[in-house]
Order: C-alpha cells, then structure tokens, then sequence
C-alpha cells in the first residue's frame, strides 16, 4: 500500500512481512521454520519434564533452566501463529489490538528471559564464590520470590507499551517489516507526536534488558577474580567450565537483541533485509539453542534424558 499521512484516515489492521521478494518459494520457505518451531517447542517441553519428574534435578541450575525452557516455549508460541500463516497461506493482516497483544507478549517474555539469565548468573556467582553457602542462600522459598519478581517487573514496566500504542491513529504506510509486531515498528507507523513513547521506550530497554546486561557482566567480572585466585589450573578451569552454557545462552539472547535495538538507531540506512534476518534469529535462535546448549554442557541433565530414550 502507498504511504497515506492523513490524521483522518485510520487503518485497522497492519500488514506483516515474512522475507521481502521471496513469496514466490514461501512454501518451501516454511519448511525449516516449521522445524524450527516444533525443534524449539518439543525440546523446551522436554527440558521442564524431565527437570519435574526427577527430584535429583530441582536444584537452583535446574529450576532456573525450567523457567527458561517455560520462557522460551512461551515466546514461540507467540510468535509461531503469525509467522507460519505468512509462509503457509500468504495471510499477512492482523489487527491493530491483535497486534498490540502479541508485541506485549514479545516485549514481556524478552523481558522475563533477560531476568532469568541474571537469575543464572546470580546462581553461578554463588556457587563459586561461596559454595558452603549455596544452599542456605538459594534456597525454594527465595527460588519462588526471585521468579516472581521477575514476572511482576515484566508485566509492570512493559504493560505501558500497548496502552500508549492505543491512544494514537496509524495513518502512515501499515506495512510491517517483520513476520511479528515490535514496539518501535508499531511507533513508527503513527501519525502523532510520539515522543512519550520513544522516550518510554528508551527508559524501558535501559531498566530491565540494559540493566540485566549489565549486572550479568559485573557478576562474570567477580567470578573471574574468584577463579583468577584459585591455585590450581584443574579447579580453575572446572570452576569455568560450570558457566560455559550460561555465557552461550546469554551470547545467544543479548547478541540479537542489542544489534536489533541498535540498528534503526545508529544504522538507519542499513538494509530492511538485515533487520528482517536478526529479528528471526532473536525470537527463534534462543529458544532453538538453549535446550541443545544445556542437554549437551550438563551431565546430569544428559544422563537423565538418555535414561528416558533407552528406558
């Protein structure tokens, strides 16, 4: 549809976008999304299933894990309905309060994922800086709290996002550049003075995933000192080995998200199809990834799940 730029004229529904000048091989291009998909549903599943049904397993790394998986299968489902029927049945419309909906959810669930992953490293930091402590300090009823902060922060600080989107009319083209509806795009695309929302925005990437970020990486900078003064090289690179998959997970999580928040920012003349490809990779990478990381990196978790195939 051509740009419209009149205050009068309001669309009632925004037009996503699955990967611009491919639709003629959409078919085949839902191929590996599907699998995508079911990959990042059925492993994440299988991740809280077995972390539930074995009591060896529900120690603080393994309760933290199963938020994860929750997080991660939560966000694929979001995101899966309207990507596939792009790919599936070329249906690109979706209307304005649908929209707003999902991106609360996306917003919400990137929102509660960046906390777990400081809830992580917050785990780790404990058990190798004062592991005759570990248990006393995490303990369930702490565990609970924790995991409830961070929903209750999520809900909180992100529920401002969709009501502000609401207040405005969308005259300006309605055509969207991903399969899925973000805040910043659905910004964009209103007619009136959005600066409350910018500047909300900025303030709500800076308090939850800016902040998680940081404190993630000062908690990786005192587990270095604690295991830079261990004496022996085999203790040391134990120690570190313990963090390796929750380094990848962050990795996996925080590389997307800051290069997807910081393009249309500092890279506005950057090509549509870049911004198109890391916005898949940030909602489909992570959850496809962290099931693989932590089956493979943890013994214990590959010891139960083989049991469970050979059994």
């Amino acid at each position: 549809m051509s740009a419209i730029n009149d205050s009068r004229f309001q669309y009632d529904v925004f037009l996503l976008t699955g990967i611009p000048g491919q639709e003629h091989v959409y078919l085949w291009i839902s191929i590996p999304f599907c699998l995508t998909y079911a990959t990042s549903i059925v492993g994440n599943s299988f991740i809280v299933f077995v972390i539930k049904t074995n009591p060896s397993l529900h120690e603080p790394m393994y309760i933290f894990l199963s938020m994860l998986a929750i997080t991660d299968l939560s966000l694929s489902i979001t995101t899966m309905l309207t990507t596939l029927q792009i790919f599936l049945l070329n249906s690109r419309k979706i209307g304005l309060d649908a929209c707003f909906a999902q991106l609360y959810f996306i917003h919400t669930l990137t929102s509660i994922e960046s906390s777990i992953l400081l809830m992580m490293a917050f785990d780790r930091l404990i058990a190798i800086r004062d592991p005759l402590r570990y248990a006393s300090i995490l303990t369930p009823q702490r565990l609970a709290k924790m995991g409830l902060a961070c929903v209750l922060r999520a809900v909180v600080v992100k529920l401002p996002l969709p009501i502000l989107l609401k207040r405005y009319r969308y005259c300006r083209e309605n055509v969207l550049i991903h399969s899925h509806c973000t805040h910043g795009e659905v910004m964009r695309k209103a007619c009136s003075d959005v600066t409350v929302n910018s500047i909300y925005g900025l303030y709500n990437i800076l308090s939850t995933e800016a902040l998680d970020s940081l404190l993630i990486f000062l908690s990786y900078m005192i587990i270095l000192k604690t295991v830079l003064s261990i004496t022996t090289k085999a203790e040391c690179l134990k120690a570190l080995n313990t963090c390796v998959s929750h380094l990848c997970a962050v990795l996996a999580f925080y590389t997307p998200f800051i290069s997807l928040t910081l393009m249309p920012r500092i890279g506005k003349s950057s090509s549509p199809s870049i911004q198109v490809v890391l916005g898949y990779i940030y909602l489909l990478f992570p959850p496809l990834m962290n099931p693989i990381i932590y089956s493979v990196k943890s013994k214990q978790l590959r010891v139960r799940i083989v049991k469970i195939f050979v059994s």
